[in-house]
């Protein structure tokens, strides 16, 4: 099981709650980051006592009433509210135990290659939970591997944005594409010790830039939006992203659309494609 997790989750989210966001002075002696553990317990109307139980691990079966009281005394965020859920389930717990999930998939179904390289005009890519590159389309190849993200026998996209320093030169949104990953990564953790065992190993070879992330312990990771790249052959492109999950295979399908003109036109060299063909430009 993810031991802990459930307390460690809430010791996260407290100490991410400044005093001002609920309604309490900050005041010049505090020593800790966020709230203290007896206002949190007086907000959501427990004892002190049965919140640090909570904290420390030594109760890990809330009533959903406690629960929904803790979150509102918290602030949590909708994604955050449904990961506490899962945290405290009994059925979750059960998914939770080491040895029932399963491992880490490098398997790509024929039926995904196919869709792969039916899509000739926009850049398609294939992840599993740990953010390996599986499969890609080869606009995705040109798009990417002139980054360097699709260098060496096993590429890995968390791995890419964390220890190359390439991806911080071509990627103007860095700090919100690594906040995003690390939030995709805790999702999707689940107990798995592969997962837990990949962020261990990363966070060693960067530190904190890593780690200090991982320990906010974020879950809100968005399935679409918009990324700005600055690309080496034909300059910066804003493409739009949306993410499909493949819940059998635990593996998400990326598609990435231009945004503007500017960006088809740009993709269009890339691609080798002559401008002024028919083309989708993402709203």
């Amino acid at each position: 099981m993810m031991d802990g997790e459930l307390g460690a989750f809430l010791r996260s989210r407290r100490e991410a709650l400044r005093p001002e966001q609920v309604g309490l002075p900050a005041g010049p002696r505090r020593r800790t980051p966020g709230l203290r553990r007896a206002e949190v317990a007086t907000l959501a109307q427990v004892s002190v006592e049965y919140l640090t139980r909570l904290e420390q691990g030594r109760d890990n079966r809330p009533s959903p009433e406690i629960l929904a009281a803790l979150a509102r005394a918290l602030r949590l965020a909708e994604a955050d509210r449904r990961h506490l859920q899962q945290l405290a389930s009994v059925d979750h717990r059960r998914q939770l135990c080491t040895g029932r999930r399963p491992a880490v998939s490098r398997t790509v179904r024929p039926e995904v290659r196919g869709l792969l390289d039916a899509v000739r005009d926009r850049p398609v890519y294939l992840l599993n939970r740990i953010g390996d590159v599986l499969a890609w389309n080869d606009p995705f190849d040109r798009l990417a591997r002139p980054l360097g993200l699709l260098d060496g026998d096993r590429p890995n996209l968390l791995w890419f944005v964390f220890t190359d320093e390439r991806a911080r030169a071509h990627f103007a949104d860095w700090a919100e594409l690594a906040d995003e990953q690390v939030a995709e990564l805790h999702r999707l953790r689940q107990g798995d010790p592969a997962t837990d065992a990949f962020a261990d190993r990363l966070g060693r070879t960067v530190g904190s830039v890593f780690t200090s992330r991982w320990g906010r312990r974020p879950v809100a990771a968005q399935a679409s939006g918009v990324r700005w790249l600055r690309h080496p052959e034909v300059g910066p492109l804003r493409l739009a992203y949306e993410t499909l999950e493949l819940a059998d295979d635990q593996q998400r399908l990326v598609v990435h659309l231009p945004t503007d003109a500017d960006s088809a036109a740009a993709l269009d060299r890339l691609l080798g494609r002559r401008p002024g063909g028919l083309r989708s430009i993402a709203s």
